[in-house]
C-alpha cells in the first residue's frame, strides 16, 4: 500500500452551478394484480409455511469485522435518508439508492469487493492499458472508494478520481486519490477530453439511461482512452433445475426486475446487453467483453468456482435484509417481519449444497478512437 493522506476535499460537493434537488419520494408498491402477474409470490407463501432454523448468523463473524471508516463532513452531506429503520444516501441530485449506507452494509460491500476481485482473476481491468499513458482515472459510482485506491496504488502516478452519491469514502488515502459527490445521470461537469480511463463498476438498478451514460463517458474520455463495465446478471439460474420456479433464488430476481422498472433503475443491464449497445451507440470501436458465472454458495466442484461462490454468499449474508429491504417493503409493500421471514428462507437456500443456483456477469471494454 502507498503511503496515504488525509484528503481535505475526500469527498467534496458537486461542482458547477448549485441546483435544489428535487425531493425523492418511496415509490408506491406494486398492486397484487401487477405482483401476480411478473410472478411475484405473495407474502403469505412464506409467512404460512415453517420458518427456518436461523442457525446461520448473517455471515460477517465467519470472517471477522470489515470496519470502514467513513469520511468526516458537513453535517448535510450527512443527513441520510431513513426508510423502514435503514439509512440510505442523502438526496444529492435526482439521485436514488435502492442499497442502504449504514455501517452493516458498508461491511457487505467490503466482501463484495473482494468477491468481484475474486471473479476478475485478480485484475482491476480488463482494458490493455499502457502505465506511462495513464495520467487521469474516473471511477463512477466508486463506492467504498475500494477500486479507486487499489488503482491508485498500482498507478502512482495517475490522479483517481471516485465518484458516488453517498460519502461513505474512507478519509485517508493514497495522495493520487479523491473523491467527489456526483451523480452520473445528471450533467457530468468535467471538460471534454479529461480522462485516460474510465471505470463504470456495479451500476445495476442506479442508472437511468445507459447509452447517456456511455456518450458521457465517450465526451470526458481523451481519444485513445478505454471505457470498462462490469455488472452481474438480475437472475439466478442453475444448470440441473434446482434452482426452481417460486424459490427464494427465483423470486430475489423476479423482485429487482421490478423493483427496477418501478423506479426507472433497470437491473437487466446484463440480459438486454446494455453495455456493448451503449458503447456501439456513443462510438467506441475495438469493444470486447468477459462473461463470468458467479456461483452462490460453495456448491461447485471445481475449487477456484467454489471460493468464489463461499465469498459470493458470504457478501450476501453479510447484509441479506440490506439488500431486500428497500424493494420488498418500498415497491412490495410487505412489512418488516414478513420481508425477514423471506429472507429466512433465501438463507436457507444459499446455504444448501444441493442447489446450484449462479448468476452470470459481464465486464465489457471499449476504446474511443483517436
Amino acid at each position: 500500500m502507498s503511503s496515504s493522506t488525509q484528503s481535505p476535499q475526500s469527498p467534496k460537493s458537486p461542482k458547477g452551478k448549485a441546483t435544489s434537488p428535487a425531493p425523492v419520494a418511496v415509490p408506491t408498491p406494486l398492486t397484487a394484480e401487477a405482483q401476480n402477474a411478473a410472478g411475484i409470490l405473495p407474502a403469505t407463501h412464506w409467512t404460512d409455511q415453517p420458518v427456518p432454523e436461523e442457525d446461520i448468523d448473517d455471515g460477517a463473524s465467519s470472517i471477522g469485522s470489515f470496519g470502514s471508516t467513513t469520511a468526516s463532513l458537513s453535517s448535510s452531506i450527512f443527513k441520510y435518508r431513513e426508510v423502514h429503520g435503514r439509512t440510505y444516501h442523502a438526496e444529492i441530485g435526482n439521485a436514488e439508492s435502492w442499497e442502504p449506507n449504514d455501517q452493516r452494509h458498508v461491511d457487505a460491500m467490503e466482501i463484495l469487493n473482494h468477491t468481484v476481485m475474486l471473479q476478475m482473476d485478480g485484475k482491476l481491468f480488463y482494458s490493455p492499458l499502457e502505465q506511462k499513458k495513464v495520467h487521469k482515472v474516473l471511477d463512477i459510482g466508486t463506492g467504498l472508494g475500494l477500486w479507486a485506491i487499489d488503482f491508485a496504488d498500482e498507478f502512482p502516478n495517475a490522479e483517481v478520481i471516485g465518484t458516488d452519491v453517498t460519502p461513505i469514502q474512507p478519509t485517508w488515502v493514497p495522495p493520487n486519490v479523491k473523491f467527489e459527490l456526483e451523480d452520473c445521470n445528471q450533467e457530468w461537469t468535467w471538460p471534454d477530453n479529461t480522462f485516460d480511463f474510465v471505470n463504470l463498476r456495479y451500476l445495476v438498478g442506479v442508472v437511468t439511461n445507459w447509452d447517456t451514460l456511455f456518450h458521457n463517458a465517450y465526451r470526458v474520455a481523451k481519444p485513445g482512452a478505454y471505457v470498462e463495465s462490469f455488472v452481474p446478471g438480475s437472475r439466478f439460474s442453475s444448470d440441473d433445475g434446482t434452482v426452481k420456479e417460486g424459490s427464494p433464488l427465483d423470486q430475489w430476481g423476479k423482485v429487482f426486475r421490478e423493483g427496477g422498472k418501478k423506479i426507472g433503475r433497470t437491473f437487466e443491464v446484463y440480459e438486454q446487453d446494455l453495455q456493448r449497445k451503449g458503447m456501439e451507440a456513443a462510438g467506441f470501436v475495438d469493444i470486447e467483453f468477459k462473461d463470468f458465472r458467479l456461483p452462490i454458495g460453495t456448491w461447485p466442484s471445481d475449487k477456484e468456482e467454489a471460493e468464489k461462490g463461499l465469498w459470493e454468499k458470504l457478501a450476501l449474508e453479510a447484509d441479506l435484509e440490506g439488500y431486500i429491504h428497500y424493494f420488498w417493503h418500498s415497491v412490495l409493500g410487505w412489512t418488516a417481519d414478513e420481508a425477514k421471514v423471506f429472507a429466512r428462507h433465501l438463507r436457507r437456500d444459499i446455504n444448501n449444497p444441493k442447489i446450484h443456483g449462479y448468476m452470470m456477469g459481464r465486464v465489457v471494454w471499449g476504446r474511443k478512437p483517436q
